[in-house]
C-alpha cells in the first residue's frame, strides 16, 4: 500500500468501516442523550472532532517524550486542556449551543472514543496519520449523531435544524430515551447491511437462463465465442 492510499485509509476507516459509534458502539452516552435535535448532534459531533484531531496531533508529537508509566494520564490532560478551549468558545460564540450540551460538552474529555484513538493509535504513529485518524473517526461520530439527530427532531418535534416540517403530528416517543434506542438501533442494522452487502458476482453462460438457446453455448457447458 503507497504512502498516499495509507493516509486515505486512515481519513476514510472512521466515516464506515469503524465508525466509532455505529459499528464499534463507543460514544453511547453523548450519541443518546443529546441527539434530540440535529443541532445539537452536529455541534457535539464537531467539538469532539476537534478535540480528537488535535489531542491525536500532540499526543503523536509526545509520544518518545511521554513516560510509559504515566501515558494514560498524560493523555487526559492533553485531551481536557483542548475539551476546555472548545468549551471557552462555544461559550462565547455559540451560548445557545453551548447551553444545550450542557455537561455533555465537559463529558468529552472521558469519551472513551478519544482515549481509545489516543491509545491505540496517536501513540504509536506519525503525525499526519495520526491527525487523519482523528479527522475521519470525528467525522464519523458527527455523521452518527447528525443523523440520528435529524430522525429524532423530524419525527418527534415536526422540526429540522429549527425549520418546521409539515410532517403532521409528531411522535414525541422519539425524542425520549427509548426512541433514541430505537433510532439507534436501525440506523446500526442500515449500516451493517450496507458494509456487509456483497458485490453481484458474474454468473457466467452455464448459469444463465437462456443458455440452452444461445447458439453460441458449446455442449460442454460453455461459450464457444471468446
Amino acid at each position: 500500500m503507497s504512502k498516499q492510499n495509507g493516509n486515505l485509509h486512515e481519513f476514510t476507516k472512521g466515516i464506515i468501516k469503524e465508525n466509532p459509534t455505529l459499528v464499534t458502539l463507543l460514544g453511547m452516552c453523548p450519541t443518546l442523550a443529546v441527539t434530540t435535535m440535529a443541532e445539537n448532534g452536529l455541534g457535539m459531533g464537531l467539538a469532539t472532532t476537534f478535540v480528537l484531531v488535535c489531542s491525536n496531533a500532540v499526543i503523536s508529537l509526545l509520544k518518545n517524550v511521554i513516560p510509559k508509566a504515566v501515558r494514560l494520564p498524560c493523555f487526559i490532560v492533553v485531551i481536557a486542556s483542548f475539551v476546555t478551549l472548545i468549551e471557552f468558545l462555544m461559550k462565547g460564540y455559540l451560548p445557545e449551543l453551548y447551553d444545550s450540551l450542557g455537561l455533555f460538552l465537559s463529558l468529552i474529555t472521558v469519551n472513551c472514543i478519544i482515549l481509545g484513538r489516543a491509545e491505540a493509535f496517536a501513540s504509536k504513529n506519525k503525525l499526519l496519520p495520526s491527525i487523519l485518524d482523528g479527522l475521519g473517526m470525528g467525522l464519523g461520530f458527527t455523521l452518527a449523531l447528525f443523523l440520528m439527530g435529524s430522525v429524532r427532531e423530524i419525527f418527534g418535534m415536526g422540526s429540522w435544524m429549527g425549520y418546521e416540517i409539515p410532517f403532521g403530528t409528531p411522535m414525541t416517543i422519539f425524542i425520549m430515551p427509548a426512541g433514541g434506542f430505537f433510532v439507534l438501533g436501525c440506523i446500526i442494522a442500515l449500516v451493517n447491511k450496507l458494509a456487509n452487502r456483497k458485490p453481484p458476482q458474474s454468473v457466467g453462460c452455464a448459469g444463465c437462463p437462456n443458455s440452452a438457446n444461445c447458439s453460441s453455448f458449446s455442449e460442454n457447458g460453455g461459450c464457444d465465442n471468446k
